[in-house]
């Protein structure tokens, strides 16, 4: 063992900084204690996803699914389930997992370490950033975690991951911290800054916690990149400054999370584009459109500015800022840094929800229209962001086609710019062109990039 001790001691002499093991014990060392502090507070979850489907003979074949959609076909229920993991953040019950574990579940069941058994709800679910804040009832206090700042995780770290892959129990897996910033990611819906990790994660593992060395959270396990399904060493998790906002607005009483709304839009500034534009170095988010509404254009930004730091932390994505606004939070200012022209300067955003104005005016179509069930609403900001549209589209858009109107080729966001050649900017426009006795359209609609034209014959 002396020699042992020895070599330990040649090649961590370089590293002064570090504590050389100067006994057996410490030799020895192991994750247990860690590991002994944070499972008990990570939990296996069951969710049960109850959805009626409409099935018909002729959908039953792939060829004539697509093409015969009877709108009245009785509803058949289709069971599906999902299996993955949480952390206890609360004594109280309250329960981070993934969304794509258990958005729009039925029947929640949360198994702890010690196989006692709770039914848990959702608080709060968020799609696009693959988190769900839920609650169990519990007699007695419960072990939890608690969270670290995700700003102070550094590259080279060790973590654990824990979590039950693969349904075989609760497992945990080494690794470091590999990668900070990503924004990458196969699995759920997740978008947006992401920590790297190799321990592996897999399918299972979606809501478990990855851990520092004293136990605290610094990550919530979400997504892998595969080829085969398994662990390849590249998995991602969600930070834990973004849970803990999560988890804030949960305790507020908010069932769907508020993020804060830039009103803008831009794109990482690489090299290529620094040197075309004449740009001294890379790095930060060049504006290329600004919304009337944006708080960026009142704070007195620009389209030209490249927006380099979000509440102290240096940007250089889309997804990253948003990220940046989130964990300072609804309701407060943000500290911007910018460059235009070369200069850096400094502006306070007020971070606010997208503004739900002017009115939406939903309007919903009637029986004897031409698409009986169409629902359509005027664009704002809060329509463009739910339906995740860019800024500069105008028109009125598709919150439900209803089976009509579907048949004919429409679908949720589609924004709806003409009519038979009239221009189109309110939804009673649109109800006025299809409750008369119309019975051709031509109609011109903006999905996602793409301008295409609808024709309908009634």
């Amino acid at each position: 063992m002396k020699y042992f001790a020895l070599i330990l001691a040649l090649f961590a002499a370089p590293l002064s900084a570090q504590q050389i093991p100067q006994s057996a014990d410490e030799v020895q060392l192991s994750f247990v204690p860690v590991v002994k502090q944070a499972a008990p507070a990570v939990v296996n979850i069951y969710a049960r996803i109850v959805r009626e489907v409409r099935r018909t003979p002729l959908q039953s074949d792939p060829f004539f699914e697509r093409l015969f959609r009877d709108p009245f076909a009785d509803p058949q229920p289709r069971v599906q389930n999902s299996l993955g993991s949480g952390v206890i953040l609360s004594s109280g019950g309250i329960v981070v997992s993934n969304y794509h574990v258990v958005g729009m579940a039925t029947d929640i069941r949360v198994v702890l370490n010690d196989r006692r058994e709770f039914s848990a709800r959702v608080l709060l679910g968020d799609e696009e950033s693959d988190l769900a804040i839920l609650k169990i009832d519990a007699p007695d206090a419960l072990p939890f975690l608690d969270l670290r700042s995700s700003d102070s995780v550094e590259v080279g770290e060790l973590a654990l991951a824990i979590g039950n892959p693969f349904g075989v129990g609760q497992t945990v897996s080494s690794g470091i911290v590999s990668g900070l910033a990503r924004s990458g990611g196969s699995g759920g819906q997740g978008r947006g800054y992401f920590i790297q990790t190799d321990a592996p994660i897999n399918p299972g593992n979606s809501g478990g916690a990855l851990v520092d060395m004293t136990g605290r959270l610094i990550g919530v396990n979400t997504s892998i990149l595969t080829r085969s399904g398994g662990s390849n060493g590249i998995g991602f998790a969600i930070p834990a400054d973004l849970v803990a906002a999560f988890m804030a607005q949960a305790q507020a009483g908010e069932q769907n999370f508020d993020r804060p709304w830039a009103g803008i839009s831009g794109q990482p500034l690489d090299a290529d584009m620094a040197a075309t534009l004449g740009f001294d170095r890379s790095g930060g988010i060049i504006v290329s459109g600004l919304h009337s509404a944006s708080p960026f254009l009142e704070a007195g930004l620009a389209v030209g500015d490249v927006i380099l730091a979000v509440g102290g932390q240096s940007v250089n994505t889309p997804s990253e800022m948003i990220y940046r606004m989130s964990v300072v939070g609804l309701g407060t200012q943000a500290d911007v840094v910018f460059s235009r022209d070369g200069v850096e300067q400094a502006a306070q955003v007020a971070l606010i929800a997208a503004p739900d104005s002017p009115p939406r005016d939903t309007v919903i179509l009637p029986r004897q229209s031409l698409f009986p069930g169409l629902t359509l609403a005027r664009l704002n900001p809060a329509v463009l962001c739910e339906l995740n549209l860019s800024l500069e589209v105008e028109g009125v858009a598709v919150l439900d086609a209803g089976p009509f109107a579907a048949r004919a080729g429409l679908r949720i966001g589609d924004v709806i710019l003409g009519l038979n050649g009239a221009a189109l900017t309110h939804p009673d426009e649109v109800a006025a062109l299809l409750v008369g006795q119309i019975r051709r359209i031509e109609m011109i609609v903006q999905r996602g990039a793409q301008r295409i034209t609808i024709g309908f014959r009634g």
